[in-house]
């Protein structure tokens, strides 16, 4: 059985979803989900959500999948035995402190671990199912053969997402919303940077894409749709099929679950033969399409996967303008497709933009009709000039939103439950009546009447049959009717209501009984999991760290003062690290008395594995300092084979004190804390004694990690063959409508980084950030020549050695040594 996982973010779009055939909805309440911005629901609604859904077989998982600061524990800690209670069928989480809370005051309660965990290999399936999780929604950056490895591997259930918006950087891993405007993507404020207009500019500022290359749209993705590949997915083994849409209107629900039920209906009864007719790929363009890919399923897609001249709904088109009357602002259109009454339609003008018009009248060969079919012309008056031969496009169809809205704006049930109903009756007796649905589930309710003998009228079939069969705006509808009158007898048509309407209540009582649930043990105490703050002397001073991906800049780092040197994983600049490396970073390293700890990949799917376990045999030998992991799988792998001490690096999304404890507990020796935090919950993780805890202090930090490349996209033919590197020739950056610009990179993996256009500059503050308890200070030197690292990793040893007394700080003249274009990140402003 593979289950159709549909979004919901109102109470109609639930309705929508269940009625058009999903099996399980996936919707947020007010507090901790990551479409802050949809209505979501309220303790209230939720409740009556589940009740809802569980009378119609359909699960309902709640989103709690945002990262969370250690004052909102106590709340959650509430709000999760509250889901529980009211049934809730899972939580989807992306913070692993919120799942060691869940287990502990909810026991019972199924995990399922968001996207936003970025879980991209089965490594880190494995990882999450030894923490108790039932099941994993997997990155939407795999290749199918990819999941279907995964799911042939592992006992948990394997999610993935068939249709929607897809995000242009790994889900958990984007931190350009919160960097540009304060608002997190990991704290579900995503403000949504990805559907704004950039332009691709060299080191001049030159535009280097022409207008016939390509929009401005040069980060926004088409939509998902696998509906022509559906049969893949399931022969792939998946678990569940999630449609994403939460922030979606109703009408858009009904139409994708109802047309991918069918679809896979019809694959699971006929797997001879798969077609999806030309009418359902139509109504899921109209409902809305940024245009259609398959994005990553299939190996990378380049610019064929972006949706660059248009980042929203562009309906389906319907024809060409073919002529314009100025004078009565009356344009006609060849039609493609059907036009009526209450469509609204979008002509892309070639200057001036889109025209886009409600339709309230039109004519054909001068005659008034309410509809035009294909291969007419049709006339229809429009607010704007439009031009001949522009192209005409369907934004609405009235009569698509119309059936639509039918799923969820009738009093009565789409999708009824025939129950089998058994009535008997006999004088002396009271009448019963017994119901049994398709389920097997059943309620029975007899009369507070004791059957009379009739004088005049007695009781009949037909009047048992009229009174049993109306169940209304019940989900049941009668399928058979049992019905046995023993002798002549009078019952009151108001008692066969009665007992009717009691049987309907007990037939539901059984169908919601199958979702209960052991009682939650009274004591509602977590404190066992929160670190508390010790008292203690702060080490004398953090040491110095300077991530870096070459042996130059090794060298200018432990030249001027590093403490420590990361070397690894990623490297900016398309290079790949080979053996030698290693062995000449970490020779110069110890010869000099200092420590290298050396990096993993942040991102590592399945056909990169063996080579990490090649590097890992190397680590062994060369015995780092520490081995530094940013994803839960290359967590998992490193438990396994090597006993080197393990650094848990910031894409980890450590936020809370319970997550790094969680992380501490598991063994590993150090933590990066996430470039989110502010100063003043920084400085409350640190009071709480925890691992030595690090901070990125200084250098641009990657805003979004994504397997599309823009470069090898536009300008080196990827997508349609062999990309021509063009990152090797020289760099780039793309710049917004602020005119702010932000490098792009490349990494060994052909990955795109998009770094902020600011680099992060703490020098300052380094007073304070020693006072604030931190073991060790980081500077992200990768995009940085060696010269400058050179030169910031000096400012730094002297500022951490001299602190106070150093003279820039005595006279207050850290500006003299920071260019203009520098940010604090979220040291003094946090995120929302």
């Amino acid at each position: 059985m593979v289950e159709l996982l549909a979004p919901v973010g109102s109470r109609e779009a639930l309705v929508a979803a269940v009625e058009s055939g999903a099996n399980a909805v996936y919707l947020g309440g007010k507090m901790f989900g990551a479409r802050h911005y949809a209505p979501n629901f309220t303790d209230e609604e939720l409740a009556e959500a589940v009740r809802f859904a569980h009378l119609r077989s359909v699960r309902v998982f709640v989103t709690v999948n945002t990262l969370l600061d250690d004052s909102e524990l106590s709340l959650l800690a509430d709000y999760l035995r509250y889901l529980y209670e009211i049934g809730v069928d899972a939580i989807i989480v992306q913070d692993l402190g919120v799942a060691t809370i869940a287990k502990k005051v909810a026991p019972h309660l199924p995990l399922h671990a968001s996207t936003q965990m970025t879980v991209h290999n089965l490594e880190g399936v494995n990882f999450l199912a030894g923490l108790g999780f039932t099941r994993v929604v997997l990155a939407r950056e795999l290749l199918l053969t990819d999941i279907e490895y995964i799911c042939k591997n592992t006992p948990l259930e394997i999610e993935t997402f068939i249709h929607g918006a897809l995000c242009i950087s790994y889900s958990g891993q984007c931190l350009m919303s919160s960097m540009i405007g304060g608002r997190s993507g990991n704290r579900g404020r995503c403000a949504q940077p990805c559907r704004l207009p950039y332009t691709l500019v060299d080191a001049d500022g030159n535009n280097v894409l022409s207008q016939a290359d390509a929009g401005e749209y040069l980060l926004s993705p088409k939509d998902f749709n696998t509906i022509k590949v559906l049969p893949e997915l399931v022969n792939a083994g998946i678990a569940s099929f999630k449609i994403e849409g939460r922030m979606k209107r109703p009408e858009y629900v009904a139409v994708v679950v109802d047309t991918y039920r069918r679809a896979i209906d019809s694959h699971l009864a006929n797997q001879t033969e798969y077609i999806v007719s030309q009418e359902d790929m139509k109504d899921l363009a109209q409902i809305f399409n940024r245009d259609f890919t398959t994005a990553h399923l299939y190996g990378k897609n380049g610019r064929n996967m972006m949706s660059d001249r248009r980042p929203n709904n562009r309906g389906v088109r319907i024809g060409r303008v073919l002529s314009y009357q100025p004078a009565s602002k009356t344009a006609v259109i060849k039609l493609d497709e059907r036009v009526a009454i209450g469509d609204i339609i979008e002509f892309w003008v070639k200057v001036g933009g889109r025209v886009n018009v409600t339709i309230t009248s039109m004519t054909v060969d001068g005659n008034k009709v309410s509809e035009a079919q294909a291969n007419t012309a049709v006339a229809i008056p429009v607010s704007s000039p439009v031009k001949v031969n522009d192209r005409v496009f369907k934004v609405f169809d009235a009569k698509l939103m119309e059936r639509a809205r039918a799923y969820f704006s009738r009093p009565e049930a789409v999708r009824r439950i025939p129950v089998d109903v058994t009535v008997t009756v006999s004088e002396g007796k009271p009448l019963v009546i017994t119901m049994q649905d398709a389920d097997g589930f059943a309620g029975q309710a007899e009369t507070a009447f004791v059957a009379e003998k009739a004088l005049k009228r007695p009781l009949t079939i037909d009047t048992v049959t009229k009174q049993v069969e109306r169940l209304g705006t019940t989900i049941f509808q009668l399928n058979t009717l049992d019905c046995t009158i023993d002798g002549e007898v009078m019952v009151p048509v108001s008692e066969i209501n009665d007992a009717r309407r009691r049987a309907v209540e007990q037939l539901e009582a059984a169908r919601l009984n199958r979702f209960a649930r052991p009682t939650l043990p009274k004591d509602k105490s977590f404190d066992s999991l929160l670190p508390q703050i010790i008292i203690g002397k702060l080490r004398d001073k953090p040491d110095l760290v300077v991530n870096v991906d070459s042996i130059a800049k090794v060298k200018a780092a432990i030249d001027n003062g590093a403490d420590i040197v990361m070397f690894g994983g990623e490297c900016l600049g398309n290079r790949l690290l080979v053996e030698e490396d290693y062995r000449n970073a970490t020779d110069y390293v110890k010869t000099h008395g200092r420590k290298i700890i050396f990096n993993t990949p942040r991102l590592m799917q399945q056909g990169q594995i063996a080579d990490l376990y090649k590097d890992i045999t190397i680590f062994n030998e060369l015995d780092p300092h520490a081995i530094s992991v940013g994803n839960i799988g290359a967590l998992h792998m490193l438990r396994q084979v090597t006993r080197i001490p393990l650094h848990g690096d910031y894409p980890l999304n450590i936020y809370n004190s319970v997550t790094a404890k969680f992380f501490g507990d598991l063994g590993l020796a150090s933590l990066t804390l996430s470039p989110e935090l502010n100063f003043s919950q920084i400085e409350g993780l640190t009071a709480k004694k925890l691992v030595p805890l690090e901070c990125v202090v200084h250098g641009y930090l990657t805003l979004m990690i994504s397997e599309y490349c823009m470069l090898g996209s536009f300008l080196g033919g990827q997508g349609g063959g062999q990309c021509k590197k063009p990152c090797l020739r020289r760099q780039y950056w793309i710049k917004d409508r602020m005119n702010e610009v932000f490098p792009v990179a490349t990494d060994q993996f052909c990955r795109m980084h998009i770094l902020n256009a600011k680099e992060l500059s703490m020098l300052p503050h380094v007073p304070r950030l020693m006072r604030a308890g931190l073991s060790r200070l980081r500077i992200e030197a990768k995009y940085s020549s060696p010269q400058e690292v050179a030169r910031i990793t000096k400012l730094y040893r002297q500022l951490i050695d001299q602190g106070e007394q150093h003279p820039l700080i005595l006279e207050d003249k850290t500006d003299s040594i920071e260019h203009g274009n520098i940010t604090r990140g979220h040291y003094f402003r946090g995120v929302l």
